[in-house]
């Protein structure tokens, strides 16, 4: 078999997968650090305001235009409300009572509920047997990074996990809802999206958590600044832009990558600990990646 079987381009797509991956994990370590002094609904209000702005800047600077038409704007208010005010709210809000490692773990399953609408709903991909498989090792691997000792408190912060799993839900469907914005420019629906969460996220925190009134930490400040760049801004340009070639399914199945480099920042920086069975937890979720992603081979015509 030769390189031509294989898409061209599929390589840089994954390494994209990989970034946002680590972009995304990332994120639970710095929502950790930002709660700390910050309040959730600040935090996101915030973030979403700072990333959006970036995101306009550079559009000027690439000469890209956002849509002035008020259906295109709408649904970036959806998906706004889908990809980033209803789930970073939750998962911000669920960080001030369980670890980010948790956080992670518990908002991985984005695939597969991706790959259930997908299969039940709206069924614009094929659902596989090897996605399905994909799916299965994934979250096997899930399951041996955490290790079981990982779910022993899970009583005590049981509100915060369903309202973490929750905004698990919220990105299986913007992952698929995103499809509508095919033929624009990624960071078009990044920046809408984000600036009309920020427009619904600032009143709210004005209303709800008066953020005049804090004293945030440098170190919150510094992990606010990463989350709305990295994490947010340059993460939302590759989202956007592996939904239109890897589909909804490949891409959320970044969920299973961002497990081992989420958990591994938050043992590094916060003092968490990894399951001594993450080697092994590793390897299938790199199989369970690989099997949601890469493309079968098409068979020669005779």
């Amino acid at each position: 078999m030769t390189t031509a079987s294989r898409p061209p381009g599929m390589a840089f797509e994954l390494a994209l997968l990989l970034a946002l991956a680590t972009l995304w994990g990332g994120s639970y370590t710095f929502i950790k650090l930002g709660v700390e002094t910050i309040p959730p609904i600040t935090l996101i209000a915030a973030r979403t305001a700072i990333a959006g702005a970036l995101l306009l800047v550079i559009m000027r600077m690439r000469a890209v235009t956002m849509p002035t038409d008020g259906a295109t704007w709408r649904r970036f208010m959806f998906q706004g409300c889908l990809n980033s005010v209803i789930p970073w709210t939750l998962i911000a809000w669920g960080e001030c009572f369980v670890d980010a490692g948790l956080a992670t773990i518990l908002n991985s399953a984005s695939p597969i509920f991706t790959f259930l609408f997908t299969a039940m709903v709206t069924r614009h991909e094929a659902a596989s047997p090897r996605k399905l498989f994909g799916v299965v090792a994934g979250m096997a691997g899930i399951c041996l990074i955490v290790g079981v000792d990982a779910f022993r408190d899970l009583g005590t912060g049981l509100v915060a996990e369903v309202a973490i799993v929750a905004a698990t839900i919220c990105y299986a469907c913007a992952a698929i809802f995103s499809r509508g914005f095919k033929g624009l420019d990624p960071m078009a629906p990044a920046a809408g999206s984000l600036l009309a969460g920020a427009a619904i996220l600032i009143p709210l925190s004005f209303a709800v958590e008066r953020p005049w009134t804090l004293a945030p930490s440098t170190t919150s400040l510094a992990a606010l600044l990463a989350l709305a760049v990295f994490s947010t801004a340059i993460a939302f340009v590759i989202y956007f832009r592996l939904i239109q070639t890897l589909g909804s399914v490949g891409t959320t199945a970044q969920a299973y990558l961002r497990v081992p480099i989420g958990v591994a920042l938050s043992v590094s920086f916060l003092g968490e600990r990894l399951s001594p069975t993450a080697w092994l937890g590793l390897a299938c979720v790199v199989i369970g990646v690989a099997a949601m992603t890469i493309p079968a081979r098409k068979t020669a015509a005779a």
